[in-house]
């Protein structure tokens, strides 16, 4: 042992004394936070199944893959950090004693050769990573950079640890071989010898790197628990938990959380504002699990990227939202672990006296959750898309949150755009967006050569077709019904539909926050349905609109109504596949296609539109966004029934992806699309942008003229003859 050694080994436990200390201290006071949420008992179990959920996505990488040379370099970052735990404990033995090896795996070959690709891939990684933060860093993209907003010091910071950390590991193994302490096969540390090779034999020198590798480790623990809002750090540790709590059948998506108070989900109709939890009004009406979505957030910026809100200049960043509540929800932590508690009208009602209150989580406890906290643009941007959850590695539940937010300001506040006031009106009284009468359901069967069967009770049916407001009332979606029934007669599919029985399943009403009016429709519905099934132990639904085939298919079961439902792309390509619909004359058009979020990343319908789409013929070409990178239309979440006044249209946006795959037909599966792509059609078109010759079709209008092209023309009616002069 050296003097040098000794004295570098003493600081070392002194620091790390004081690392342990206060990072306990401060996982305690964050534990304490978390539970500020409400309860939320869907996360209990079965722990089974979600160990082996968050086993798979954590050594899987099977999120972070999604960008495959990211999510490579970040492996081994983090394989780095866990699988070299060892090498910090030998560490403390190396800074005392020089020639100090851990018992028995000290100096056996393979342990060695794990450490050295551990230590030589946390070095490659993290320089890898800091190489892709600089290349993408504001100050060169500005807005389209994904790390705008994010606290680059912070990153640094960690970056430059991790770098410090694989570097001391590899310093270490090649001091000790050039001070003669390193005996082991040369195929186990060649870097390590290589780099030692050219080292003095000192002692002193390993512990100097020993030293490095313990100092970097402490004073990154010293540093993240002053900072309990810095998730880039913390995220090492919570993402284990927020996967592992995320929803049980997965990823947040498809079925919003159903508005739930005091971890059991809201019953209207004893609901008492005074008491119970109406979406999100204050930061504390997040549940746990929304606490810890905050705390784990690392501002990697996935989401933003992907978000079509932020990529057409609105204030809208999911990560924003996310890194926002963190921060609003740690600095008045401490307020409302002291007891404070304010009523609907602002008043203090859970302290006698803020004396000993910290006065910035004062001055925190009285901003208004949106207003003050969440810009209101920003929170009615979002179109419940889903691009921000699909694409984050830790599972936060972005929607969610952002609607729990909704629910709050429509239903307590009654503020929200003005837009949406018609459209709430025409759900609850014509029960469809547009405000049609419910005698016009059957409008669209007009111009068909053949009888469209409406449920009476007495059919033999398989299938209920749900044709929905769109398909119903919307003169550009009433195509793709037509086409769809009159595929199902070629096809000699039995079905029914309801005609003036269908309301709206609710869709729009939920996302826009109007829970209320959601249950509403729901229940009439659910009601209706199970009606139409009864003593049916198969209850098979067919729609056509991607926003009704999600909610009848994923939130229905919650209200009673358990149905097994397809997209009508689904069926008819099964039906394709069985024969039963031949697509015989192929259509001589070049086409793209665009996903239908909530057919696809909501509900990971990919393949079958795709595949009844080249069953036409056609040739395809696919938008560079895509499949569950695909880019919204701007019709989600409401955003069918506002006003588009910040920034670039989106339908517009998406559009001009799509011309530039040099389109005849852009196709869709959803009527809401159809519509938006439509209209941004129409405004390329009259911008002189795009040809006259292109347009937007339903995937069923493709088949459907592939089919009928195969099939004899009826014969022509013989006219009538001509009446003899003498018997006018």
């Amino acid at each position: 042992m050296t003097g040098l050694g000794l004295i570098l080994g003493i600081l070392c436990v002194v620091l790390t004394a004081v690392a342990i200390v206060m990072t306990t201290m401060t996982v305690r006071r964050m534990l304490a936070t978390i539970r500020l949420g409400q309860p939320d008992s869907t996360r209990n179990g079965p722990f089974g199944r979600r160990m082996a959920v968050m086993v798979k996505e954590v050594l899987g990488h099977t999120r972070m893959l999604k960008w495959s040379h990211i999510g490579v370099l970040h492996w081994f970052v983090m394989a780095g950090f866990g699988g070299l735990i060892l090498s910090v404990v030998a560490a403390y033995g190396e800074v005392f004693v020089p020639s100090w090896d851990l018992p028995w795996i000290g100096h056996w070959g393979p342990y060695n050769l794990f450490v050295e690709l551990l230590g030589l891939a946390t070095v490659l990684g993290i320089l890898g990573l800091i190489y892709i933060r600089q290349s993408n860093h504001p100050r060169f993209k500005g807005r389209s950079s994904r790390f705008t907003g994010s606290r680059m010091g912070r990153a640094y910071f960690v970056e430059a640890i991790v770098l410090v950390e694989g570097l001391g590991v590899m310093g270490i193994r090649a001091a000790k071989y050039a001070a003669g302490y390193f005996d082991v096969p040369t195929w186990s540390a060649p870097i390590s010898k290589l780099i030692g090779s050219v080292l003095p034999a000192e002692p002193a020198l390993v512990s100097i790197f020993a030293a490095m590798k313990i100092f970097s480790a402490m004073v990154w623990l010293i540093v993240i628990s002053l900072n309990q809002t810095m998730g880039v750090a913390w995220h090492r540790f919570t993402a284990f938990f927020n996967i592992y709590f995320k929803r049980e059948e997965g990823t947040a998506l498809g079925k919003l959380k159903p508005m739930m108070s005091g971890g059991k989900p809201l019953d209207f109709e004893e609901a008492d504002p005074e008491k119970d939890v109406f979406g999100a009004g204050k930061v504390e009406d997040f549940s746990w699990k929304g606490w810890l979505d905050f705390t784990t957030c690392t501002e990697c910026g996935r989401c933003q990227s992907q978000c079509p809100a932020w990529n057409t200049e609105k204030p809208l960043s999911p990560k924003l939202v996310i890194t926002q509540l963190r921060d609003h929800a740690y600095a008045k932590a401490p307020y409302l672990l002291a007891g404070g508690k304010r009523d609907m009208a602002g008043d203090e009602i859970g302290l006698e006296s803020h004396a000993g209150i910290d006065v910035l989580a004062l001055a925190e406890s009285e901003k208004a959750l949106v207003g003050d906290v969440i810009d209101p643009d920003a929170l009615w941007s979002c179109t419940t898309c889903g691009a921000c959850v699909e694409q984050c590695p830790v599972d936060i539940e972005h929607v969610d949150h952002i609607v729990d937010m909704r629910r709050y300001q429509v239903l307590i506040e009654s503020n929200f755009p003005a837009e949406l006031n018609g459209m709430f009106k025409n759900l609850e009284n014509k029960g469809n967006p547009w405000g049609q009468n419910a005698k016009d359901r059957l409008q669209w069967t007009e111009d068909l050569d053949f009888e469209v069967p409406v449920f009476d009770g007495s059919q033999d049916f398989e299938y209920l077709f749900w044709v929905g407001c769109a398909g119903a009332f919307e003169d550009r979606a009433k195509k793709t019904t037509r086409a769809v029934a009159e595929l199902l007669h070629i096809a000699g599919v039995k079905y029914v539909v309801l005609g003036s029985e269908e309301a709206c399943t609710g869709d729009p009403a939920r996302r826009a926050g109007n829970e209320f009016l959601f249950q509403m429709l729901a229940q009439q519905n659910v009601e209706v349905l199970n009606g139409v099934f009864e003593d049916r132990k198969v209850k098979k639904i067919v729609a056509t609109c991607a926003h009704c085939f999600n909610t009848l298919g994923n939130e229905y079961p919650e209200l009673g109504g358990t149905f097994e439902v397809v997209h009508h792309t689904q069926l008819l390509n099964k039906l394709v596949r069985e024969r039963k619909l031949v697509p015989v004359a192929p259509v001589a058009e070049d086409v793209t296609y665009h996903d239908p979020c909530y057919l696809g990343r909501h509900n990971k319908v990919y393949e079958a539109p795709r595949e009844l789409i080249e069953s036409s013929g056609v040739s395809m070409r696919e938008m560079p966004r895509h499949a569950d990178k695909s880019m919204c239309c701007g019709a989600g979440g409401a955003r069918m029934w506002m006003e588009e006044r910040i920034g670039k249209r989106i339908n517009v946006a998406r559009v001009d992806e799509a011309l530039g795959t040099a389109p005849t037909k852009i196709a869709t599966g959803c009527p809401f699309c159809r519509v938006m792509l439509n209209d941004g059609l129409t405004q390329r078109k009259s911008d002189g942008m795009a040809g006259e010759h292109v347009e937007v079709v339903d995937v069923s209008q493709l088949l459907l003229t592939a089919v009928k092209r195969g099939q004899p023309k009826p014969e022509p009616e013989p006219e009538p003859a001509e009446e003899s002069p003498s018997l006018r």
